[in-house]
C-alpha cells in the first residue's frame, strides 16, 4: 500500500502545528514516513505530551513519607503500613463519551483499572465524576443513558465495586460531556511494577487482546475541540470487553508473581506507540518492534493503524528471555495473546519494521520526554464583582430547588445500576459523602471521594483549586478516615486561549496551596484540555480524587441520626451565597465570588473531627447546599425529620468553608463542645433530629413529601427518557 503524501493539510489533521512538524524535520533530518508522522502526532499530542500543563504540574506537591511512587507511572502508590499500599489514579474519557457513550465510558473504565493491575494491584474500588449538560438538551438524556449503562456494563462484568463519585449538569456541558474514571487497587509494597525497560536485547512482549482498527488516533481526537464534524469521529472510540479484561487481570497478577517480568505497561492513549516509548525512554533504551508478529483481529493492517490503534485490553511486557516458557504457558491458559513482537537495544532508535520494511527510525527520546513544551500566555481571572442580594425567597422554598433539581436530587438512579458490593468489602455505598472499602482480611478500611465545584473555579480558579482539594480533605475525613494522598483530573477548556490557561494555572496554584497545608500529596493525575465546542469551553473542572486511611474499623464514623439527637457545626457559618447552589437552582444566578478557603482552619476542624470521632454518630461536610442540603440529606437517609432552629437563608444556604455537620446524643454533644473550647475550634449546636417533618426556622413541610421529592427528581429531569428507579 503506498503511503499518503505528507501536505499542510495532512499535518494539521494530525493536530501538529508548523512550527512542531519544522522540530520533526529538524529531529530525523528528513521528511517523516506517514506512520513516523502519526507515531510524532500521538507523542506529541496534548493527551500525551501534557505540553501546555508540563511546566505547572511540576509545582504541584508529590512526595510525603507515604508516598512510595508520585506521578510519572502508570498510577500513584502510597503505604498503608503493614507492608500493603494502595495504588490509584483518574483519567479523563471526555471526547470519546461525547462520540459515542456506552462505549467512551467503558473503556474509560477498563482503561482506569489497567492502570492500577500495571503496577501489580488487584483492583477493590471506582469512582467516576460525570458532568453533563442541561437535562433539556437533546443529547443530555441520551449521554446520561450511555454513560450510566458504560460504566456498569465495564465495571459489573469485570467485578471491581464502584463506591462513590458525583454527577452535575451545567449548560457549559451541553456539547462536551465529562467522564472522569477512578480506580483503587492494592499490592504489596515490596511487589510493585513499574514501566522502565532495562536490559539489552531483551524481548518485547505483546499480551492480551488482538489488534484491530478501533480507536485510531483517538489520541489526538482527544486533544482537539469539537466542531460540526464531530460524527467523523466516531471510529476513534475504542470498543470495550471486561470479560477479557478481567481474564487479562489475573494473568498479569499471575506472572508478575512467577518472576517473570522486568517491565510492564497498559497499553492505552495512543496504544502500541506510547506503551513502547514510555518503556524505552525511562529505561534509557531503545526498542525495535516487528508489526508482522502482532495479534491482529482485522486484515491488512497497516503499520500505521497497528502503531496508533487503541483496541482494548492490551499490554506491553519486557520479560526475563529464561521465564519465555513459563509466561507463555500463563497467556494460553487465559486464553490470551502472548507474542513476542520485538526486543530492547542500547541505541536511541524507535525502530518499526513491517514486512521485511523499514516503516519508521526515528530517535526515541525526541518522542517522550524531549516533546514540545509550551509556557502558554496566560491572564489572571480578574476579580469577580460582589454579586447583588439574591431575591426573597422561604427557606423551605429554597430547599426544594435544591433537592428538585437534578444535581442535588438522590442519585441512585445513577449508582444502582452499578455493583457496589461486589467483593464483599464495601461498608460504605454511594450516596452520602465518601465510600469505605475494607482492606480484606484486616481491621484497616480504606475511603474514596471525588470532589470539585466548577462555579467556585470559574469564579476565582485559586480557591476553587483549593476548595476542591478541602472538600475532598473534608469527605474523607467526615467518615473517619486520615486523608493520605489525592489523584487530580484537571479538564479545562482550550489552553490556547490566555483567558483559560489563566484558570489552568490558578487551579493548579490554589491546589498545590492546599495540598501543601494539608499533606495530602497529588500522587497521579490527568489532564484534559481542549473541551470546547464550537468555541464554547465547559467551566473548569479539575477534579480531585481523594483517598484515605481508616486503621480501624472501630474508627469509622458511618452510622445515622437517631430519634432526639442534637444537631451540631463544626466550624464558623458567615453565610456566604455567592455563587452557592441556592442562587444557581433557585434564580439562574452564577455571580460573585467563590467562598475563601482558609486552609489552616480545614486542617484544625478536620484535625478536631477525627480526634473526636468517637462522640461522633454520624457526620458529614457542608458544601454546596449548605446547612439546609445537609441536614436534610442527613435527616432522609435515617427515615427523620430535622429541626433546625434558624430560618435565616445565608446561615441555612451559605457555602462557607471548613464546616462539618454531626449528630450526636445530647450528653456527647456536651463532651464535644467541651473538647471544642479547649481546642479553640467553634462548635454550634443549630438543631435536632426527629418527627415526621423537616423544619427550617419555623418553616415546615412533611419528611414523606420532601423525600419523595429528592428521590424522584433525577429521573424526571431527564424528561422521562430514563425509567424512573426512585
Amino acid at each position: 500500500m503506498q503511503e499518503p503524501t505528507i501536505t499542510p493539510d495532512l499535518i494539521a489533521a494530525h493536530g501538529l502545528k508548523p512550527d512542531e512538524y519544522d522540530r520533526i524535520l529538524q529531529i530525523i533530518g528528513r521528511e517523516p514516513s506517514f506512520t513516523e508522522l502519526g507515531i510524532f502526532s500521538a507523542m506529541w499530542n496534548e493527551h500525551c505530551s501534557y505540553k501546555s500543563s508540563k511546566k505547572w504540574l511540576r509545582t504541584l506537591p508529590t512526595e510525603g513519607p507515604q508516598v512510595i511512587c508520585g506521578p510519572g507511572e502508570n498510577a500513584g502508590v502510597v503505604d498503608i503500613g503493614d507492608g500493603q499500599a494502595v495504588v490509584f489514579k483518574m483519567e479523563s474519557h471526555n471526547h470519546p463519551s461525547y462520540i459515542e457513550p456506552h462505549q467512551g465510558a467503558a473503556t474509560g473504565v477498563g482503561g482506569i483499572l489497567r492502570d492500577v493491575f500495571t503496577m501489580g494491584a488487584r483492583p477493590i474500588a471506582a469512582m467516576d465524576a460525570l458532568s453533563f449538560g442541561m437535562p433539556d438538551h437533546p443529547k443530555t438524556a441520551h449521554l446520561v443513558k450511555g454513560v450510566v449503562e458504560g460504566i456498569g456494563a465495564y465495571g459489573n462484568a469485570f467485578g471491581v465495586p464502584n463506591v462513590g463519585g458525583e454527577a452535575r449538569f451545567h449548560p457549559s456541558y451541553n456539547g462536551n460531556c465529562l467522564v472522569n474514571a477512578f480506580a483503587a487497587g492494592l499490592a504489596d509494597a515490596d511487589q510493585i511494577f513499574y514501566s522502565a525497560a532495562s536490559g539489552v536485547g531483551m524481548p518485547v512482549v505483546y499480551l492480551g487482546a488482538k489488534t484491530g482498527r478501533d480507536g485510531v488516533g483517538g489520541a489526538t481526537m482527544a486533544s482537539a475541540e469539537f466542531d460540526d464534524t464531530i460524527e467523523d469521529k466516531r471510529p476513534t472510540v475504542q470498543v470495550g470487553d471486561p470479560f477479557t479484561e478481567k481474564c487479562l487481570l489475573e494473568a498479569c497478577l499471575e506472572l508478575m508473581a512467577s518472576g517473570s517480568v522486568i517491565s510492564i505497561q497498559d497499553m492505552g492513549a495512543a496504544g502500541l506507540t506510547c506503551s513502547a516509548v514510555e518503556m524505552g525512554d525511562k529505561g534509557g533504551l531503545g526498542i525495535k518492534l516487528v508489526l508482522d508478529h502482532v495479534p491482529q483481529r482485522e486484515t491488512a493492517m497497516t503499520a500505521y493503524e497497528m502503531m496508533l490503534s487503541e483496541s482494548q485490553e492490551r499490554m506491553l511486557m519486557v520479560l526475563k528471555p529464561e521465564k519465555e516458557a513459563e509466561a507463555r504457558a500463563i497467556f494460553e491458559k487465559w486464553d490470551l495473546d502472548f507474542a513476542i513482537v520485538g526486543e530492547t537495544i542500547p541505541e536511541d532508535r524507535f525502530l518499526i519494521l513491517h514486512g521485511n520494511e523499514v516503516m519508521a527510525d526515528v530517535p526515541l527520546s525526541k518522542l517522550s520526554s524531549s516533546a514540545p513544551e509550551y509556557d502558554r500566555p496566560w491572564v489572571e481571572t480578574p476579580a469577580a464583582a460582589p454579586a447583588p442580594a439574591l431575591p426573597v425567597i422561604t427557606p423551605m422554598d429554597g430547599l426544594r430547588a435544591l433537592i428538585g433539581s437534578p444535581n442535588h436530587a438522590h442519585k441512585g438512579w445513577v449508582w444502582e445500576q452499578y455493583d457496589t458490593q461486589v467483593g464483599a468489602d464495601t461498608i460504605r455505598r454511594p450516596g452520602m459523602g465518601a465510600g469505605v472499602v475494607r482492606v480484606h482480611g484486616t481491621r484497616k478500611a480504606l475511603a474514596f471521594t471525588s470532589d470539585v465545584t466548577p462555579r467556585y473555579v470559574k469564579a476565582n480558579p485559586f480557591e476553587g483549586g483549593k476548595q476542591a482539594v478541602a472538600e475532598a480533605y473534608r469527605n474523607l475525613t467526615a467518615v473517619g478516615a486520615l486523608p493520605l494522598a489525592a489523584t487530580d483530573n484537571l479538564n479545562f477548556g482550550n489552553p490556547e486561549k490566555p483567558e483559560i490557561m489563566g484558570q489552568l494555572v490558578g487551579a493548579i496554584k490554589g491546589i498545590g496551596d492546599a495540598c501543601r497545608a494539608l499533606d495530602f500529596p497529588i500522587v497521579s493525575g490527568n489532564v484534559s484540555l481542549y473541551n470546547e465546542t464550537d468555541g464554547k469551553g465547559i467551566l473548569p473542572t479539575p477534579t480531585i480524587g481523594g483517598v484515605g486511611l481508616i486503621d480501624d474499623l472501630d474508627d469509622l464514623i458511618a452510622g445515622l441520626p437517631a430519634e432526639g439527637d442534637l444537631a451540631l457545626v463544626i466550624g464558623e457559618t458567615r453565610g456566604h451565597l455567592e455563587q452557592s447552589a441556592l442562587a444557581f437552582e433557585a434564580f439562574g444566578i452564577e455571580a460573585g465570588d467563590a467562598p475563601s478557603v482558609d486552609l489552616g482552619a480545614e486542617r484544625k476542624n478536620g484535625e478536631f473531627l477525627r480526634q473526636n470521632r468517637k462522640q461522633v454518630t454520624s457526620a458529614t461536610d457542608l458544601s454546596e447546599g449548605g446547612l439546609a442540603l445537609a441536614a436534610f440529606e442527613m435527616a432522609e437517609a435515617a427515615g427523620l425529620g430535622v429541626t433546625l432552629d434558624t430560618g435565616d437563608i445565608g446561615q441555612l444556604f451559605g457555602e462557607d468553608q471548613a464546616r462539618y455537620l454531626v449528630a450526636c446524643g445530647p450528653s456527647a454533644a456536651e463532651r464535644l463542645a467541651a473538647a471544642a473550647s479547649a481546642a479553640g475550634v467553634t462548635v454550634t449546636t443549630v438543631g435536632r433530629f426527629g418527627g415526621d417533618s423537616v423544619t427550617l426556622g419555623g418553616d415546615a413541610a412533611p419528611l414523606a413529601e420532601l423525600s419523595d421529592l429528592y428521590r424522584s427528581a433525577f429521573a424526571r429531569a431527564i424528561r422521562g427518557d430514563l425509567p424512573d428507579h426512585a
